[in-house]
């Protein structure tokens, strides 16, 4: 256990990391992230509520169907991006789930940025926890089969064992899986029956990065941050066509006019995946080089460590958009040596979801 954002988590449980990986990939793993914040937004009506959210991030809410969801972020007026999340409809009310680390900033800043018909409400009375993996749809199945139905970014209401709970079919790990909303004081329930499954095993912090790192997945703090904006951070896909410019709901979001110049221009800093040739990780705060000696660094790494799955080492950062390319060679400066990396495309490992 250790100290995350003010919670005290697992990062890992009996099995270990490499375990709970392989697990989590080859049959479901279950995780607690009862840290991440839930919030509902609510209001008169559903264009009031999904209008004055887009003042906040670029993405399509207004056109989002009831019961389904969509990633995004918050982003300032210098373009970067202050937070990313998940929204979802439900009917005229929005549920937001954000990290954890950020929660209190980000709750403060919808209810200064939404007008005063938007309530904003946090949603402390409630855990959150995630099934993950190939098993997860038959787990999950066996105790509503309803969970069988819904699609990936689906959301429903479902009752695994008469348990009143809302899952997203969705998650964090490439995986296909479900993230359950349920009463706080209903988590312990919840886990124990999804545990009873011989499919299902714990796991924590530690494979819970491995798995996110191996689908190419941000984590906020370290691959995105306030410094970062979407294009640099290869998240532009996230931005739909009627957001952007020329779009009939272009802009009117905070730092707009940043970011779509950033995307006309197409060149400065890239995020990409990056495979060390050897042995050796290469751990968060790598510089990389264009040559094995001599000049000076040309970018960083911002999460690295052993894909299990992979079976070698994996790591994602920053390099010159002239660099970018899958199988340009670079190098990594580990403990003063210089040694070969390349850029590769993301994911490392095909996403699994359920389309």
């Amino acid at each position: 256990m250790i100290p995350f954002a003010g919670y005290d988590m697992p990062v890992q449980y009996r099995a270990g990391v490499m375990q709970e990986h392989l697990h989590t990939r080859a049959a479901a793993g279950l995780f607690d992230v009862s840290h991440m914040g839930q919030v509902r937004l609510s209001g008169p009506s559903w264009e009031a509520v999904a209008g004055a959210f887009e003042t906040l991030v670029p993405m399509d809410v207004k056109g989002l169907a009831d019961g389904r969801q969509r990633y995004g972020f918050f982003t300032s007026d210098a373009g970067g991006i202050e937070d990313d999340l998940m929204f979802a409809r439900a009917g005229d009310d929005l549920m937001v789930v954000v990290n954890a680390a950020c929660k209190a900033a980000d709750i403060a800043h919808m209810r200064a940025g939404l007008p005063g018909e938007i309530s904003v409400d946090a949603l402390s009375d409630r855990a959150l926890v995630a099934l993950q993996g190939p098993r997860a749809q038959a787990v999950m199945a066996g105790l509503d089969a309803r969970a069988a139905q819904m699609r990936f970014m689906d959301v429903a209401e479902l009752e695994p064992g008469g348990l009143a709970v809302v899952a997203s079919r969705s998650g964090y790990t490439g995986e296909d899986g479900y993230e359950i909303s349920v009463p706080a004081a209903e988590a312990e329930r919840l886990a124990r029956l999804l545990l009873e499954h011989e499919d299902v095993m714990p796991v924590g912090l530690g494979a819970r990065d491995s798995l996110r790192l191996e689908a190419g997945l941000c984590l906020y703090g370290h691959d995105i941050d306030a410094t970062t904006d979407p294009v640099s951070a290869a998240l532009t896909w996230a931005i739909q066509k009627v957001r952007r410019r020329g779009g009939d709901r272009a802009g009117g979001f905070p730092g707009a006019d940043v970011i779509f110049e950033r995307m006309d221009q197409g060149d400065g800093p890239r995020r990409v995946g990056l495979q060390p040739e050897g042995r050796a990780p290469m751990r968060e705060g790598v510089q990389i080089f264009d040559s094995a000696e001599g000049g000076d660094p040309v970018g960083h790494v911002t999460s690295g460590g052993f894909g299990p799955t992979v079976g070698a080492p994996v790591a994602m950062g920053y390099v010159p958009h002239a660099l970018s390319a899958p199988g340009t060679g670079l190098w990594g400066e580990v403990r003063g040596k210089r040694l070969p990396v390349n850029v590769t495309a993301l994911p490392f490992v095909p996403a699994n979801f359920k389309r």
